[in-house]
């Protein structure tokens, strides 16, 4: 059994973690509607419907803890308004423990919630590394088995036979590449023996469409860390390595 394997159907896995199973989530983003009306676009919330969805998976999976995989908030400082509330509604409805790997857009929200906050390098727990992926990992979760990451949002644009094209969000896997973190950190890096980037569970988070020529990834260890990482719809379809699809 992989040690993180996506739900099918679904932009989240679950992580055997030694004796416990996590339900991991990239990429929340509570209260994005609020970013969208600042640009001038009004859109409804959907925090509610993102709250019952999350739930609904902590059902199905039972899992013994939550980790969110960075960005559970939205705005880069404290919380307020209806970010604020989205959170703190969650935290009331979530029984399981949780464990949020800071991103760049959860700043304070350990001033807020009760929730475990570890380093924002990162951490292990059993045999996985979690990172966001706005920076650097830390040697703890390099020295994991499997490193995963969110941060980056994947995406592939489709086209059909007609010219007609549809983005649809992806899994990306992939063997583990050294290379650039020996440049960052001037030393060998021995590092996991794969990455898989998760996909965001916000479907309003927008994100990098790694199929498109000139799209550059955000994280910084990103597609060199895993250059030859293959695609992979939510249903579970591979589409092959990501810059081909």
């Amino acid at each position: 059994m992989a040690l993180v394997e996506p739900i099918q159907g679904e932009p989240a896995a679950t992580a055997a973690l030694g004796p416990e199973t996590a339900l991991v989530v990239a990429d929340y983003h509570a209260g994005i509607e609020r970013t969208y009306r600042r640009d001038g676009i009004e859109v409804q919330s959907r925090a509610e419907a993102r709250r019952e969805h999350l739930l609904r998976l902590v059902d199905r999976t039972d899992p013994d803890r939550i980790v969110f995989l960075g960005d559970l908030g939205t705005h880069i400082g404290e919380p307020d308004g209806a970010e604020l509330e989205e959170l703190m509604d969650l935290e009331h409805h979530l029984t399981v423990p949780v464990t949020l790997v800071p991103g760049n857009h959860d700043g304070r929200l350990g001033d807020v919630l009760e929730f475990e906050v570890v380093e924002g390098s990162g951490v292990r727990i059993g045999d996985v590394g979690f990172v966001h992926g706005h920076s650097w990992p830390g040697p703890e979760p390099l020295s994991a088995d499997v490193l995963a990451v969110g941060h980056e949002h994947p995406c592939v644009r489709l086209e059909d036979e007609v010219g007609g094209s549809r983005i649809e969000r992806v899994w990306l896997r992939g063997a583990f590449d050294g290379s650039p973190f020996e440049d960052h950190l001037g030393e060998p890096v021995e590092g996991p023996e794969e990455i898989i980037v998760f996909p965001a569970f916000n479907s309003l988070a927008g994100g990098t469409w790694v199929n498109v020529e000139g799209q550059e990834f955000l994280s910084p260890f990103l597609p060199e860390g895993a250059p030859n990482a293959d695609a992979y719809l939510l249903d579970g379809t591979r589409l092959g390595r990501f810059a081909t699809v």
